[in-house]
């Protein structure tokens, strides 16, 4: 091996010395050499990957910090995140944290063949990790068991970025290097054949062969050179798994052949699709089935409960409220972690019920629970985070402070429980939960006032809610959130209750200045594509959906507004991508199964449909035992009887929605949308007016809505349309 070959360490500290100090050599591959190391800034241990010289000649500082910054966007909880590159000297490298555990391939060496339910629980993880990478335009290329870390337990993939700037390289500078793009026993035949243009079908055959070892120890291919290891792909077929281990179920046994089709079209047409094939029993195609959202890991899983009101003013509740609330989305900004929905947690308020039972309903790991008693200025907040399987506490602690502190209380609270969990962030999360919060406390404490009043989603709630953001905007004028917030506030308002044009110039104003003052605020990028979206400007629209989801991916308001725009289109398969990703965010979450089941209806795919109107009147009975005074849930579980043909428990749903609030317009539009599914047209058409005569008015919505398929053609439909 060359001088240049061998990276010498003390070489290496000395181009990089300042920035990160380097401890010792960790390992080698093809393409580069690993080093643990110190970031001297962040105080935290790194790994740091440098190409090998030759390699980074030949490939070129601008072609390899293109990559790198492309695949450093990644942000996913099976992905291990990139902090840094660069170039230095000659020699280009990147920056990832350091993981204490083992790569796959290491413990394929030592155990030979995983247990099924564990081959199959990372092969899950690694699909999830390529779909979403394959989403965001970015193929691996070199899906092996070396690129795997196993970190407590769940796969996370490594190297985005670096396969993808060799490819560009020929195949003689390859050669002449000694390297190849892809690994000979795991590359796709059309990478193989040195097609350029890949897919993610090209990573998905990739990860089968890697499965196909995890589950019988064997690779799938093998011969004397990577030659003839690559050639067999196109004259053989692997033995069946269910030949080398009869335990293997027949389904993983035909996704992974489906998956390892020889050519792109046979395979599954995303990677998630292929990891839904691996645990369904169903005899449906996978690319045919609307995936429900998997159970998700609680390894690493929280529960935020409200806290708990010490003080003696009772009206002091929506400020404890408050700070759970915040936490919640602090925490939600973290793809690697998963957390409860407010909604589910909130259920709990109140309620004298054992910690660990909350933790095993809401199939969460641990529970937050805390107290706030405000004193004048002072607060007094405990806070403590158990374990759901043994009751113990992993972190407590207790702050005496002045109410100013607040906002650095909720960062230390978060920190904390990342800390306990051990959750690596990514520098976008980082910054993410310690973004800077409003400096002034009286405009904060509008805000969540606001917060509590916007959540009972009634139009008097919403009204007061509006009055308490602006309340906080006249105390501090720059404050983006509460300017977001009032935009949502007239975006729903027109939505479900006054369709007048006032409301949508207003939250077109309010939403435009929440981005002057925070553009990269995800809250505000949704604020605006609702508000736009409502005013038909669908192209806007998808911008700004797409910039909040970007700036926060674990937003679930971005990912069901955007559906809704896109339904309200007549655009259904897109809104079913956004509405799957929606419930993947909140699994208990009973809105969303009804838009999916209206989506698949209106592609004729009954049988999906009706599975998932099933799955909406089971979370939203749920939430009416939780809610039961929720005339939204009422009326949404009228609907799904509706749809699953209960004439009778749709009128008892009914009936209960419209006694509650009888002239809401969101009641009496969904009175009309079952009238309309079972058929009853005088009465369908009777109540769609009323809705609208009070104020309901999103004509394009209800153009596209399948549940008035029966009236399309009735002249009071027909001139209703015109009308609005």
């Amino acid at each position: 091996m060359s001088q240049d070959r061998a990276l010498p360490i003390d070489r290496l500290r000395h181009a990089l010395d300042g920035t990160y100090t380097i401890d010792r050599e960790l390992g080698r591959g093809g393409m580069s050499a690993v080093f643990l190391a110190q970031d001297c800034k962040h105080r935290r241990a790194v790994a740091i990957k440098v190409l090998h010289p030759e390699l980074a000649a030949n490939m070129g500082a601008e072609r390899f910090l293109k990559e790198i910054e492309v695949a450093a966007r990644l942000s996913h909880p099976h992905i291990l995140p990139l902090f840094d590159s660069g170039s230095l000297d000659d020699l280009l490298y990147y920056v990832m944290p350091y993981v204490e555990g083992e790569s796959l391939r290491e413990k394929l060496d030592r155990e030979q063949q995983l247990p099924v339910e564990e081959a199959v629980h990372h092969a899950r993880a690694i699909a999830a990790a390529i779909d979403y990478a394959s989403r965001q335009g970015i193929v691996h290329r070199d899906i092996k068991p070396e690129n795997v870390m196993l970190y407590e337990g769940e796969a996370m993939v490594m190297d985005f970025g670096i396969a993808k700037a060799a490819s560009a390289l020929s195949t003689a500078t390859l050669t002449q290097t000694g390297m190849v793009v892809g690994t000979p026993a795991y590359v796709s035949p059309e990478q193989a054949a040195g097609e350029v243009n890949l897919d993610g079908r090209s990573d998905q055959y990739s990860l089968a062969c890697v499965l196909y070892e995890m589950l019988t120890g064997e690779r799938p291919f093998n011969a004397a050179t990577p030659q003839g290891m690559m050639s067999k792909r196109f004259s053989e077929t692997p033995r069946p798994l269910r030949a080398l281990r009869a335990a293997i179920p027949e389904n993983v046994e035909r996704a992974v052949a489906r998956a390892m089709a020889l050519e792109p079209t046979g395979r599954f047409a995303t990677a998630g699709q292929f990891a839904q094939a691996l645990v369904s029993t169903s005899t449906s195609t996978p690319s045919q089935t609307v995936a429900l959202p998997a159970a998700v890991s609680a390894a690493k899983s929280v529960a935020v409960l409200p806290f708990a009101n010490m003080s003696t003013d009772a009206d002091s509740e929506y400020f404890t409220d408050g700070m759970a609330e915040e936490i919640i989305n602090a925490l939600s900004k973290i793809q690697a972690l998963r957390v409860a929905s407010r909604t589910s947690s909130f259920a709990y308020k109140g309620k004298n019920e054992d910690i660990s039972e909350i933790g095993k309903k809401l199939k969460v790991s641990t529970v937050l629970e805390g107290s706030v008693r405000k004193m004048g200025n002072r607060l007094r907040i405990t806070a403590q985070l158990i374990n759901v399987a043994d009751g113990y506490q992993l972190w407590s602690e207790r702050y005496g402070r002045e109410i100013e502190d607040v906002f650095a209380i909720q960062d230390d609270i978060s920190q904390a429980i990342v800390t306990a969990l051990r959750v690596i962030l990514s520098e976008g999360e980082k910054k993410q939960i310690e973004r800077p919060r409003a400096a002034n406390v009286e405009a904060y404490d509008f805000y969540l006032r606001g917060r509590q009043h916007f959540h009972q989603l009634k139009r008097s709630s919403l009204e007061q809610a509006r009055l308490m953001f602006n309340k906080a905007i006249e105390v501090d004028p720059s404050y983006a959130l509460a300017h977001a917030g009032v935009a949502d506030c007239y975006s729903l308002l027109y939505t479900y209750w006054d369709a007048r044009d006032f409301n949508l110039r207003q939250a077109d104003a309010a939403s435009s200045r929440a981005l002057e003052l925070e553009p990269d605020l995800a809250e505000a990028h949704l604020s605006r594509g609702l508000a736009v979206s409502l005013s038909k400007n669908f192209d806007e629209a998808e911008k700004e959906f797409e910039q909040a989801i970007r700036f926060g991916p674990q937003l679930f308001e971005a990912f069901y507004w955007y559906g809704q725009a896109k339904l309200s289109q007549g655009k259904y398969i897109e809104a079913i991508r956004l509405f799957e990703r929606a419930a993947a965010l909140r699994p208990d979450e009973y809105q969303v199964p009804n838009f999916l089941g209206l989506c698949l209806k209106a592609l004729d795919r009954h049988d999906e449909a009706i599975a998932m109107y099933r799955r909406q009147l089971r979370l939203g009975e749920a939430h009416l035992e939780q809610h039961p005074d929720d005339s939204r849930a009422c009326i949404m579980a009228a609907n799904a009887n509706a749809n699953l043909q209960d004439a009778e428990r749709s009128a008892h749903y009914a009936a209960r929605a419209t006694a509650m609030d009888p002239d809401d317009p969101m009641v009496l539009y969904n009175v009309a949308c079952l009238y309309g599914v079972l058929g009853r047209t005088d009465d369908c058409l009777t109540a769609l007016e009323q809705a609208v005569n009070k104020g309901w008015g999103d004509k394009a919505w209800l153009e596209h809505d399948t549940d008035f398929d029966s009236v399309r053609t009735e002249p009071r439909y027909i001139a209703l349309l015109k009308a609005m």
